[in-house]
């Protein structure tokens, strides 16, 4: 390999200096956002602790001829919420969310399903799954008024029977270097019996019983989605982080290839002008 190859490994570096430049980029801009939604999900999970107590306390308190859709268990079909991302470049951060998804699916005649991420779609499609409502172009950190939108939209179909169970899938994060996916039961809501004594509530069981409620599907909405963007942005992190790591070795590669090659390239010259030499003496 001669000069034609010095010019190929030339080009093949600047390439990869561009693409590590971008890699480099895109991980400082994770690195901020994983920054500001993971202290946005720390503030949140002390209020959604003390929502869910107040939630369950409430559950548990109700007489026991009390009737409510938020705590019976009724035959119909399973509604499926399931958070992916709306822009790609974060790892197996989809991938594995939505073959997690297709392995605790029972029965998807009898289910309906959301998605939210407009990346989640070309997955559905791998697995030949379809979604009978798709939510896209979500903010980067999950505002009152998407949370709110959502639970409208599932509160409609809950309420009016159209579906019995509501279940949220999204990506836990367990660790800056684990993201887990995990299914959580949004609707109904069991009683647990903790031997604890009840609650009288005051001054009337359904408009205290429907306020718990709201806040609950909405903390609950809020903590799935701000989890799933933590665990989004530290995938595109993690993600990032190695392909400009791997970008640094082969520009290593690279160069140490270039050296031998013009080294290779000097060697045959000053052998040619010292032949050329000898041959006029």
């Amino acid at each position: 390999m001669g000069a034609s190859g010095l010019i190929e490994i030339k080009r093949r570096i600047k390439s990869i200096q561009s693409t590590k430049k971008i890699t480099k980029a895109m991980g400082f801009v994770a690195t901020s956002k994983l920054k500001k939604v993971r202290n946005r999900l720390t503030n949140n999970d002390e209020y959604v602790k003390i929502i869910e107590e107040i939630v369950q306390e409430t559950v548990n308190s109700l007489p026991d001829d009390y009737e409510s859709l938020y705590t019976s268990n009724r035959e119909g079909k399973k509604l499926y919420l399931v958070v992916s991302s709306d822009v790609g470049l974060c790892g197996g951060f989809n991938n594995n969310l939505i073959s997690y998804f297709n392995d605790v699916i029972e029965d998807r005649d009898n289910s309906k399903i959301i998605l939210v991420g407009r990346k989640g779609k070309a997955y559905f499609d791998k697995f030949k799954l379809k979604a009978d409502k798709y939510i896209v172009d979500m903010q980067s950190i999950p505002t009152s008024t998407e949370v709110n939108e959502l639970k409208y939209i599932i509160d409609e179909l809950y309420t009016s029977g159209e579906v019995t169970e509501v279940n949220i899938l999204f990506t836990f994060f367990k660790s800056p270097i684990k993201q887990i996916p995990k299914m959580v039961k949004l609707l109904p809501i069991e009683k647990k019996y903790d031997g604890q004594d009840k609650y009288i509530i005051e001054p009337n069981i359904d408009t205290v019983f429907k306020n718990a409620i709201n806040l609950y599907i909405e903390s609950k909405l809020m903590e799935c989605l701000l989890q799933s963007r933590v665990s989004e942005e530290s995938s595109r992190k993690i993600a990032m982080d190695g392909a400009t790591d791997n970008a640094t070795e082969m520009l290593r590669v690279l160069g140490i290839k270039f050296n031998r090659i013009r080294q290779s390239i000097i060697t045959q010259e000053i052998s040619e002008i010292v032949g050329g030499a000898e041959a006029q003496k």
